[in-house]
C-alpha cells in the first residue's frame, strides 16, 4: 500500500510538472504571437495643405514585423480620404530595410496602412478602416503646420482657373504637369501646351475655382486637327469628392486614344465602359464650338463649325444622354491637354491647343 501511494504521489507530481511546462510553453507561444504583431510609423510627414490634387510632396515611414508580400496603402485627407499617390497606383512597397517612401498629394492629415496581399483598398473613403480584414496596422499623422503653397491662378473668359502643377493618372497613366504650360495671351485666349521640360514630357490643365451646376457649358476651340494619336484634350465637369469609384463626369474629349486612323472625338457620360455612355465622332480641323447642356436626368452635346453659339455653323455632331447623368454637387469645369500613351519612339514635338472662349449659361 505504501509503495502504491508513493507511486501515485510521484505520478501526480510529474503530471503537475508536465502541465506546468505545457502552460509555460503555451504562454510563451502566446507571448510570441503578441510580440510579433507588426508596428507602423510615419517618419516624414508632409505639410498640412488642403490643396488636394494640385500639390504633392513625399511621405516616408518604417514598419517592423512585416511579412513578405505585405504592402503599404497611403491616404491623404482633403474633405475625404484619398488613396495615394494615384488610384491606379494603390500600393507602396516595403523596402528590404523595412522603410517605405512614396509621393502623396497634400492634405491636412495623412495615413499609412500595412495590408496583406490581396487587400483591395477603396480609392476614396469618409473614414479610415480599422485593423482586421486584411489591414494589419494603421498609422496616422497631422500635416506639418507649414506655410500653405499658393496655386497659380489664371483669369480666362471672366472666371478664375487653378493651374495644375502635379501629376495625375488621367487616361490611365501618370501625367506630369507644369504650370508654365498654361497661360492667357493678350487676346484673352487660353493656351495649353505639352512639351519636354528637363527631359520629362509635361502636360497642362486648368480647373474652375467654383462649381456652376446645371446649365449650358460652351467651349470655343481654335483647332484640334493637329493632335497626334496619343494626345488628348478634355473639356469636362468632374466631381472628385464623390465616395463611390464611378467618376461623376460629363466629357467632351478630343483623342484617338493611341490608335491612328480612328475617330478623334467623343461625348461621354461616365462610366465610359458602358457602351451607351459614349458617342464617337470625327472632329474636323478649324475653329469648333463644343456645347454641353446639363439638365436633371439629361445631358445634350453638340459640336458646330463656328466660333460661338448662334453663329449658324454646320453641325459636326450631336448626342443626348438620358442615363447615368450625374447631379450637381462639388463638380468643377476642367480643361486639360495630356498624353494618353506616349512611347519614346514617338516624335517629342511640342503640342499646343488654344481655347478662345468659355461661356456658361444658367
Amino acid at each position: 500500500m505504501f509503495h502504491s501511494t508513493r507511486n501515485d504521489s510521484s505520478a501526480k507530481v510529474l503530471s503537475a510538472v508536465f502541465l506546468g511546462l505545457v502552460s509555460v510553453l503555451l504562454g510563451g507561444c502566446h507571448t510570441s504571437r503578441l510580440s510579433s504583431k507588426p508596428t507602423l510609423q510615419i517618419t516624414q510627414i508632409p505639410s498640412a495643405n488642403p490643396g488636394g490634387p494640385v500639390q504633392m510632396d513625399f511621405i516616408e515611414g518604417r514598419v517592423t514585423g512585416a511579412k513578405p508580400g505585405q504592402q503599404i496603402v497611403l491616404y491623404a485627407y482633403s474633405q475625404i480620404w484619398w488613396i495615394q499617390p494615384f488610384a491606379s497606383q494603390q500600393y507602396t512597397r516595403v523596402q528590404p530595410d523595412s522603410t517605405w517612401r512614396n509621393a502623396t498629394h497634400l492634405g491636412t492629415k495623412y495615413a499609412a496602412l500595412l495590408v496583406d496581399p490581396g487587400y483591395h483598398p477603396p480609392t476614396k473613403i469618409a473614414d479610415l478602416p480599422h485593423e482586421g480584414n486584411g489591414v494589419l496596422a494603421v498609422a496616422t499623422a497631422e500635416g506639418r503646420p507649414d506655410a500653405p503653397v499658393v496655386s497659380k491662378i489664371l483669369h480666362f473668359s471672366g472666371y478664375d482657373w487653378t493651374v495644375r502643377t502635379v501629376a495625375n493618372d488621367r487616361g490611365g497613366r501618370p501625367n506630369v504637369y507644369d504650370s508654365a504650360n498654361a497661360w492667357v495671351d493678350d487676346n484673352g485666349f487660353l493656351h495649353l501646351r505639352m512639351e519636354l521640360h528637363d527631359s520629362v514630357w509635361t502636360s497642362a490643365e486648368v480647373s474652375l475655382t467654383r462649381s456652376l451646376g446645371y446649365g449650358t457649358y460652351i467651349f470655343v476651340v481654335r483647332d484640334v486637327g493637329h493632335l497626334g494619336p496619343s494626345d488628348a484634350l478634355g473639356l469636362y465637369t468632374a466631381d472628385d469628392f464623390r465616395l463611390d469609384n464611378v467618376r461623376s463626369e460629363l466629357d467632351i474629349e478630343m483623342s484617338r486614344w493611341g490608335i491612328a486612323g480612328t475617330k478623334n472625338a467623343q461625348y461621354v457620360v461616365q462610366p465610359f465602359y458602358v457602351p451607351e455612355n459614349v458617342s464617337r465622332f470625327m472632329a474636323p480641323a478649324g475653329v469648333l464650338t463644343d456645347e454641353m447642356k446639363w439638365e436633371p436626368g439629361k445631358a445634350s452635346f453638340k459640336t458646330v463649325r463656328a466660333a460661338g453659339v448662334g453663329h449658324g455653323g454646320p453641325v459636326v455632331s450631336e448626342h443626348v444622354f438620358t442615363s447615368n447623368v450625374p447631379t450637381p454637387a462639388k463638380e468643377k469645369v476642367h480643361i486639360g491637354l495630356y498624353s494618353y500613351t506616349r512611347s519614346k519612339d514617338l516624335p517629342q514635338q511640342p503640342v499646343e491647343v488654344v481655347i478662345e472662349k468659355f461661356q456658361f449659361l444658367p
